[in-house]
């Protein structure tokens, strides 16, 4: 299994990894293909919420790269 320290990344991008929801997910997209999914675990004592419907996932996921950009180019 692969490893990331939270605390060798930029705050703002550790702040979006560690602040995923349960089953809440974060695609990893490089030159506009998705590399990688990442799911939320969550608090595992709390029950997890029922998920919200998303119309437009394409959407959606456009947004979750652009603020994982604009995270990583605040810290360069």
């Amino acid at each position: 299994m692969k490893r990331i320290d939270l605390d060798d990344l930029p705050p703002k991008v550790a702040a979006l990894l560690s602040g995923l929801a349960q089953g809440e997910a974060l695609l990893l997209v490089q030159n506009g293909a998705v590399v990688g999914r990442l799911t939320g675990g969550g608090d595992a004592s709390q029950p997890a919420a029922a998920p919200e419907a998303d119309p437009d996932p394409e959407t959606r996921a456009q947004e979750i790269f652009e603020l994982f950009r604009s995270s990583v180019e605040d810290e360069f």
